[in-house]
């Protein structure tokens, strides 16, 4: 598993941002630093948020899984305090999550290459109850616990072992699951806050984006320049 700890966080998110396996995103540090250098975040809302989709025990698979994608550290906010679950919660309670848009007739041929797109009949709410349902059920006889009470090392493993097919289901690809549940903490990271990730545009403040700030033409061809003004979201709130 590739160190992390080393690297600049700016350039190590701008690269998850584009494509990376999860493996170069796994590291998660302890809860007790996460809160002790945590003050000055905005505060999640996690804790209070009203389910949409989710179960509770699925949410906190998913809060854990999250916090291992992205954590926090001292170079800027994670997943929790951004609120990407909050995000994922709502992106499968609305269309995305009924595949609404999707072409879902079949044939399908879980084998075909990726240029051929998706190839599996379920909806992304199944897939993501189905792969943690199997996923919880793969801790269980290995640990005899469930995901979110699992220790970090192994909750990476597991993770890692979903992304590399080697913890496998009849029931579904956990490693389609896992696909999801990575693009998704992603986006849920730097999409506009409007669909209920990226609290107070922390990571665009993170890695000098500007959002959707109308003034920024001058500024995209002065590189290695540091950009003054903090980003601007679709609502026109300002950091």
């Amino acid at each position: 598993m590739p160190e992390i700890k080393d690297k600049n966080r700016r350039d190590f998110i701008r690269d998850i941002f584009v494509a990376v396996p999860a493996a170069a995103l796994l590291g998660c540090p302890s809860a007790v630093a996460k809160q002790e250098n945590n003050s000055t975040n905005t505060a999640s809302q996690t804790d209070n948020h009203t389910l949409l989709y989710f179960k509770n025990e699925e949410w906190k698979f998913i809060l854990s899984a999250c916090d291992c994608l992205i954590p926090y550290d001292e170079h800027g906010p994670g997943a929790l305090e951004t609120n990407v679950p909050i995000f994922i919660d709502r992106q499968l309670f609305g269309y995305f999550g009924h595949a609404a848009t999707w072409y879902m007739e079949g044939p399908f041929d879980p084998s075909a290459a990726p240029d051929r797109g998706y190839q599996l009949p379920l909806t992304p709410q199944q897939v993501y109850r189905l792969g943690i349902e199997e996923t919880n059920k793969h801790c269980q006889a290995t640990y005899s616990k469930i995901f979110a009470v699992l220790n970090k090392a192994q909750q990476i493993e597991v993770l890692q072992g979903l992304e590399d097919k080697k913890i496998t289901s009849d029931r579904l690809p956990l490693s389609t699951f896992f696909s999801f549940l990575l693009q998704n903490t992603k986006e849920g990271y730097f999409a506009d806050p409007i669909h209920g990730g990226n609290q107070g545009m922390q990571s665009w403040k993170m890695i000098g984006y500007p959002g959707a700030r109308a003034s920024y033409l001058e500024w995209v061809e002065k590189y290695n320049t540091h950009y003054p003004l903090g980003p601007v979201s679709i609502q026109g709130k300002t950091s």
